[in-house]
């Protein structure tokens, strides 16, 4: 007969272990890894636009055209036309609230404080919209390494600030921009590849952000090619 004393010991062992577990996923979930370091350049932004002016000039002449934006000019750009919630607040020059975004400060637990911030995606059926997606999100950097894209994304989870780092590649695909995800971390949790795929899957299948994906008539193909990006005009 097996002793008592023996189960109770287990139990007590297994217990203690669980909740070991338990505090350790949650530290490395709250657990923010530094921010990749994106030199400054203050001239970025008017660099990139030059660059598009050129390529709209190379076009009208019915000449191939190409832009190629390196890791800070790329970072310029997202900070200049992404609006994120503390510039759609104060009503910074030359940004405008996405339209049909969620209120931010929705009481917690509410849906749409739930299917705002990028995590929700991980493990529910809800496919949120990218509007809600940007309406949590508090700061955006992109490096980019050989031919991956890597995002570290800080966002709002009901007055919390925590982070999302994803690498993958980007393609073209049938007049549609697809992201490939190969790695991702919440906070400084790594996250299984079936919860990446799933998750991206969710999100680019929903009829809503496939159109916002659908890349403009003139673009042929968007890629990351020796640490920069490439976009090539038809």
């Amino acid at each position: 007969m097996a002793d008592p004393a023996l189960f109770k010991k287990l139990y007590r062992v297994l217990s203690w272990s669980s909740l070991a577990g338990l505090l350790l996923t949650l530290g490395l979930v709250l657990r923010k890894p530094p921010a990749p370091h994106i030199p400054y350049d203050p001239s970025a932004a008017a660099r990139v636009e030059q660059k598009f002016v050129a390529a709209d000039q190379a076009r009208a002449a019915g000449q191939p055209s190409q832009v190629q934006l390196d890791r800070t000019e790329l970072n310029s750009y997202l900070t200049q036309n992404l609006v994120l919630p503390e510039q759609a607040q104060t009503g910074s020059t030359g940004t405008v609230q996405a339209a049909g975004a969620p209120t931010r400060g929705a009481a917690p637990g509410s849906g749409a404080a739930d299917s705002a911030n990028p995590a929700s995606a991980l493990g529910t059926n809800e496919q949120p919209t990218l509007e809600q997606v940007q309406s949590a999100v508090k700061d955006v950097k992109v490096d980019m390494d050989g031919d991956v894209v890597k995002a570290y994304v800080i966002f709002d989870f009901h007055g919390k600030d925590m982070s999302l780092e994803l690498d993958g590649r980007l393609r073209a695909e049938n007049g549609y921009l697809r992201f490939v995800p190969i790695s991702g971390k919440l906070g400084s949790l790594p996250l299984p590849q079936s919860t990446l795929d799933s998750a991206v899957e969710k999100m680019m299948s929903s009829p809503e952000n496939r159109e916002k994906l659908r890349l403009p008539a003139d673009v042929n193909d968007i890629q990351i090619v020796d640490g920069h990006a490439v976009i090539s005009y038809k």
